[in-house]
């Protein structure tokens, strides 16, 4: 078990457009080494948050534009204004869990705070678009992507895709993210990627960090089009285009965190968004056999359905 690991000094980090001031450190971020630039967000630790649930036994608490959240295996977390996250660990938690949910869930409230879409998937950069690959848990979304990077695509989110757009009339853009994949051990296999030098999941032994600096776009794109990824009885892999009123739901259920849209009072910019990604993009449903690896089957597919789009 690794304990919370403090700076010694707060770092400056990049990720999802964010300029992020840490008093933790968060290895899988872009460091910003020098830089005058303003902070977006801060990460500050603060253990007098251990009393809250004491009187509320709830696991998240929402309140106007802060949200608190208890995690028991590793402290308490409080999402505050979008531009605040701050953590209460508690004693002997592991570091790399209380990482996990810093830049998973408290991420996803705080850009929903910030009027900021997060999506769940990975996106891969084809062609000058960013292109969103969504889907339940295990449905191969990573892996897809990990694809695309063998075949010298880039990555620019894995796990959370900020959709961000300024206004109806311009253009809707994914926001890079940091350059880090999580695959499990049978798509390193696949891949041909030792596992020696790479970290395990907390919680996960079989699931790993896979760091891909090389290979990530660091550069805001257009969004093209999404693809819902599911697994099927049949052993073909297969594409869809999902109908305009069925691609609500779609992206409502690939929302990161969907609960606390409701929950902010973000219903209506919610729908007023989705409704704008599912007139102006192609949503497609991508269907793969539920075992068997066709990852690079997949990737000809889609290069496919998205040249006879254009």
């Amino acid at each position: 078990m690794r304990t919370l690991l403090l700076t010694e000094t707060k770092k400056v980090y990049r990720a999802f457009g964010l300029t992020i001031e840490s008093e933790i450190s968060l290895p899988e971020l872009t460091p910003i080494l020098e830089s005058s630039e303003q902070i977006d967000m801060e990460i500050t630790i603060d253990y007098s948050l251990a009393d809250f649930f004491k009187q509320e036994p709830y696991d998240f608490v929402v309140d106007r534009q802060v949200v608190t959240v208890n995690m028991p295996d590793s402290g308490i977390f409080r999402i505050e204004n979008g531009n605040k996250i701050i953590v209460s660990p508690h004693a002997g938690a592991d570091e790399d869990l209380v990482r996990l949910y810093v830049l998973g869930t408290c991420i996803g409230a705080l850009l929903l705070q910030r009027s900021i879409y997060p999506l769940h998937g990975s996106a891969i950069a084809i062609d000058g678009k960013a292109y969103a690959f969504v889907g339940r848990s295990g449905a191969g979304k990573s892996t897809l992507a990990s694809a695309f990077i063998q075949r010298g695509y880039s990555l620019l989110s894995d796990d959370i895709i900020a959709v961000s757009q300024a206004s109806p009339e311009q253009a809707t853009l994914v926001i890079p993210a940091y350059p880090q994949q999580k695959l499990w051990q049978q798509s390193l296999d696949a891949f041909g990627v030792n596992n020696e030098e790479l970290r395990s999941i907390f919680g996960r032994e079989n699931k790993f960090c896979l760091p891909v600096e090389s290979s990530f776009c660091s550069t805001a794109l257009p969004l093209g089009g999404v693809f819902e990824l599911i697994t099927t009885e049949s052993e073909q892999v297969a594409v869809l285009p999902v109908q305009k009123l069925a691609r609500l739901d779609v992206l409502f259920q690939h929302t990161y965190r969907q609960f606390l849209v409701e929950k902010l009072g973000l219903t209506r910019w919610h729908f007023t968004l989705s409704a704008s990604i599912g007139e102006a993009l192609p949503i497609y449903t991508l269907q793969r056999p539920i075992n068997g690896f066709t990852a690079p089957e997949l990737v000809e597919l889609i290069l496919q359905t998205i040249s006879m789009g254009e």
